[in-house]
């Protein structure tokens, strides 16, 4: 089921953003839904595994995002992988077509929530790890847990 997170209602992650990507800047966009959509994706029922946006014609598209069908919706139920369009101010969109043109830069959903009673995505500017980058951050990651494991002992003792 979906994640209370403060004031937000989360609905998704995309766990491997962080792994995959160093995260540069963030812009919070709407998302166009369908009734189906929006029912189904207060169940909790969506996935932001492989997915990605993209900018054609001046407007931001998320791909590859999975919303299931909704369970009690008739013949006019949605396409579970459609390209869904994000609304973004134009002054961002020309930013963000500006800087993904950079080589290495791509752009990525990080969460998808509910807030104030509408779905908003949350999506990074990412520049893409090398493999030594990503073991890095697992070393970094590991040391850390350590640590906090021996303070737990330490406090316990």
């Amino acid at each position: 089921m979906a994640v209370k997170d403060k004031d937000r209602n989360v609905i998704a992650q995309n766990k491997r953003a962080g792994h995959d990507y160093f995260i540069e800047e963030t812009y919070e966009a709407g998302m166009v839904l369908k009734g189906t959509e929006i029912k189904s994706m207060r169940l909790g029922r969506m996935n932001l595994k492989d997915s990605f946006a993209r900018i054609s014609n001046g407007e931001m598209y998320l791909h590859n995002a999975h919303i299931s069908e909704y369970e009690q919706g008739n013949r006019y139920n949605h396409e579970p992988t459609r390209a869904r369009k994000l609304l973004l101010h134009k002054k961002q969109i020309n930013e963000l077509i500006g800087l993904t043109q950079q080589k290495g830069y791509s752009i990525v959903p990080l969460k998808v929530y509910i807030k104030n009673g509408f779905a908003k995505v949350l999506i990074g500017l990412a520049k893409g790890k090398k493999n030594y980058d990503k073991r890095e951050t697992l070393k970094r990651q590991d040391a850390k847990r350590e640590v906090e494991r021996a303070m737990r002992e330490r406090m316990k003792g």
